[in-house]
């Protein structure tokens, strides 16, 4: 079996950095020669890595206030465009990334992509709960929507 080409770890920090500065996967293509696909891969591949690292060091947080918000954004099309997309691929969609903001060091305590329901806002705000080692003061960002 032939082995799979790996890039090399500088590589893959170039690349990454390329994207946290602001450069699309197509620029950061034509910049290094990576290919999307590859790019996509490790663009997962980091973010699986950061949600386990988050997971297992954002433990009894010592926060004093917390700002959470729900940030709306859409999966290949928006909710009331599915249904005559072409080909929508399964949970297309509006999906919502709820987000808690230390207000003093603004690290991200937690964040939670879902939808916007009541069951949703509940799993949030638990995985909130169990990161904080005491009571905070909870800042809630709600706009009225047209």
């Amino acid at each position: 079996m032939a082995s799979m080409k790996r890039l090399e770890k500088t590589d893959r920090a170039r690349i990454l950095h390329l994207l946290c500065e602001g450069m699309s996967i197509r620029a950061v293509t034509r910049t290094t020669g990576v290919s999307k696909t590859t790019i996509s891969k490790l663009v997962v591949d980091a973010g699986m890595a950061a949600a386990w690292y988050q997971d297992r060091v954002l433990r009894n947080l010592t926060c004093k206030r917390i700002q959470v918000d729900e940030i709306w954004n859409f999966v290949y099309a928006k909710a009331k465009n599915v249904a005559t997309a072409k080909a929508a691929p399964e949970g297309a969609g509006d999906v919502w990334t709820w987000t808690a903001i230390c207000a003093d060091s603004k690290l991200i305590a937690s964040s939670y992509i879902s939808d916007r329901s009541a069951e949703a806002a509940k799993e949030f705000i638990n995985d909130l709960a169990i990161r904080l080692k005491h009571r905070v003061q909870l800042t809630v960002f709600s706009f009225i929507r047209a």
